[in-house]
């Protein structure tokens, strides 16, 4: 049994147009509501929460609702049709329409609805390649869908940097080109999406295969009443707390540096055009390129180990950052040591979660996971916007540095969990990491 490239590729174009976008919201909207709507760093960090606020509800209400749909084109892809249709217009509306209006509550109500549009496909989104790839290939499959989002966040800063033009007040940023390029981009992805992904008759082909369900799923749904609600043991379950504050604490760094770092470099380092962009596009290549010595090293050292070094790595990165007066061309050595960083965590923290569930509760166990990061980037953009509104924006990395510490403190109490993985026996499983 071989994995079907081309029809993950395929497949991969949904999450691929979800990441462009969530990258064109993550830099560009925080400095929309600044320059153009003079709100605060507080305001600002208040709404860029929203979409995880969303997240927590959403994502598992319409992955559950797509799971009992049942229509000519499949369960999956009406959604995400939907949702993309919604997006385009909303993202049109926003930047044409809502903007320049001046209207704060009116572009606030346009963004929640694109932010609603956003929400109904990402869960079916990323359930689809599971849905249509056989049981043991879906380890190699989730690593191509990785690796087409980290090509959909590329294509954002490429075009960031391509098209946003230096301008003396940033109010007058003219962001319609990057927007349209954006709009091209999810429209062509989901076309082809589409046209060429049936879902309903590819499903019916693998369950004709006995593809579908491997052996080890069967196992586990027989033990699900065995294990299912069982308590951990005690040390156990302090072990599994101290990995979800450490969780917190390394979004808390993290998303804090992600979501004000445009705002910064203006505000800072007096940088007015797209060239931060090259920084983040550095972060985020060397992040991918990063997946498969890393996986390497987590299974000579341990998963633990490894996560404690990428929480030092970036910890080093985000006090060198507080120190820099201006931009430098080095700060693009430092950001791809973050990218790094942020990989050894990434790689290794959700399957330490799994490795301390129950087989019957690897469900519950991923939703506390997800109910921990999510919370931590609802909490972080007004914490931290309320010290760059009130002290500094010189605060931000400080700020970083601080709960890059206390996720090293709580990390080294967690004493379970940390099954050296084994050796990946085909080079994409490195990239098999948490969507």
């Amino acid at each position: 049994m071989k994995l079907n490239y081309k029809r993950t590729i395929l497949i991969g174009f949904a999450f691929l147009s979800i990441c462009a976008f969530w990258q064109f919201y993550d830099n560009e909207i925080p400095k929309i509501l600044k320059y153009n709507f003079n709100l605060g760093e507080t305001a600002t960090g208040a709404i860029m929460a929203l979409d995880n606020v969303f997240a927590l509800f959403m994502l598992p209400f319409f992955g559950a609702l797509s799971d009992k749909t049942d229509t000519k084109f499949g369960k999956r892809i009406p959604y995400i049709l939907i949702g993309t249709i919604g997006a385009i217009v909303f993202l049109f509306l926003l930047i044409n329409v809502a903007k320049p209006s001046g209207n704060i509550g009116f572009f606030i109500v346009i963004l929640l609805l694109l932010l609603i549009s956003m929400g109904i496909y990402r869960s079916p989104a990323v359930s689809l390649m599971p849905d249509l790839t056989p049981a043991p290939l879906r380890s190699a499959g989730n690593a191509i869908i990785n690796l087409m989002g980290a090509l959909g966040g590329v294509f954002t800063l490429v075009m960031t940097m391509v098209l946003i033009k230096k301008v003396d007040d940033s109010s007058m940023t003219n962001y319609s080109p990057l927007m349209f390029s954006i709009i091209i981009l999810m429209a062509v992805s989901i076309l082809i999406l589409v046209l060429n992904i049936k879902e309903n008759k590819i499903k019916s082909d693998i369950e004709k295969e006995g593809g579908l369900h491997s052996l080890g799923e069967e196992i586990e749904k027989e033990s699900e009443d065995v294990n299912s609600g069982v308590k951990l043991p005690g040390d156990v379950f302090k072990s599994l707390a101290f990995l979800l504050m450490s969780v917190a604490f390394w979004y808390m760094a993290y998303n804090a540096v992600t979501t004000a770092y445009t705002r910064y470099v203006e505000e800072v380092w007096d940088l007015h055009d797209g060239s931060y962009a090259k920084t983040l596009l550095i972060a985020t290549v060397a992040a991918v390129l990063s997946y498969i010595p890393i996986g390497a090293i987590s299974s000579r050292i341990g998963r633990k180990k490894t996560i404690l070094a990428g929480v030092i790595i970036m910890t080093f990165c985000y006090i060198v950052a507080a120190f820099m007066p201006r931009y430098s061309g080095s700060i693009n050595i430092f950001f791809a040591l973050i990218g790094i960083g942020w990989a050894a965590i990434n790689v290794n923290s959700y399957p330490m979660v799994v490795e301390m569930s129950r087989a019957g509760d690897i469900g519950k166990y991923t939703g506390l996971y997800y109910t921990f990061s999510m919370a931590a980037q609802v909490f972080t953009p007004i914490l931290s916007g309320i010290l760059l509104e009130h002290i500094s924006y010189r605060t931000l990395f400080p700020y970083a540095v601080v709960f890059s510490c206390l996720a090293f403190c709580t990390m080294m109490m967690v004493k379970h969990g940390d099954v050296k993985p084994a050796k990946k026996e085909n080079i994409l499983e490195n990239f098999d990491v948490d969507d």
